[in-house]
């Protein structure tokens, strides 16, 4: 069976967002390592579809697919390529159409459709959010495994993935410049 992974960037007071969704707070700690952008690209490449929540889906789409169209030498160009063009799911209540490369739309129930891309043939599976989506696949226990990569700032007020009690169980952590990376499993 395939695992969900969940990669998740979070401030060192729980926050994957500020109140009105803000993630300027991810650069306060600098340019990005090398090496940390290759553990990004690494665990891409255990995966073969991406989940994504409706509400980030356009603008994580729209910036990846503009790295890959306008930005031959960044050097997240490797990790763009890789976001544009494996297979991902949007989940949305409302929505029957989102645009966006090899994107489609699941309006049907979540954990049955969770459980289903589970039960495929294939790679892993990365979320990479939203909060409200992230947060829906905690309570659900569809969560196989957490990366966070925790950041050296506190914001004071944001949004949480976590909206209930849940006992993790530490895997690893890996510093990277001035970021970690906690890999946690479900206890």
């Amino acid at each position: 069976m395939r695992k969900l992974k969940l990669q998740v960037q979070m401030t060192l007071d729980g926050f994957v967002a500020g109140p009105n969704r803000e993630l300027d707070w991810m650069w306060v700690s600098g340019e990005q390592d090398p090496a940390g952008l290759q553990k990004v690209i690494n665990l891409a490449d255990s995966c073969d579809m991406i989940l994504l929540g409706r509400g980030m889906t356009q603008e994580f789409c729209t910036y990846w697919e503009s790295v890959v169209d306008n930005k031959p030498d960044s050097p997240e160009i490797p990790l763009a390529q890789r976001m544009v063009n494996m297979r991902k799911i949007a989940f949305s209540r409302t929505q029957t159409d989102i645009k966006g490369r090899n994107l489609e739309v699941e309006n049907g129930d979540l954990a049955t459709a969770i459980q289903k891309l589970k039960n495929q043939e294939g790679k892993d599976i990365m979320v990479y959010g939203g909060a409200g989506f992230a947060s829906s696949l905690i309570s659900l226990n569809l969560v196989d495994e957490y990366y966070i990569f925790l950041n050296p700032v506190a914001i004071g007020n944001g949004l949480s993935i976590f909206k209930e009690r849940k006992i993790l169980k530490l895997e690893s952590s890996t510093v990277y410049n001035n970021k970690t990376l906690l890999k946690y499993l479900p206890a």
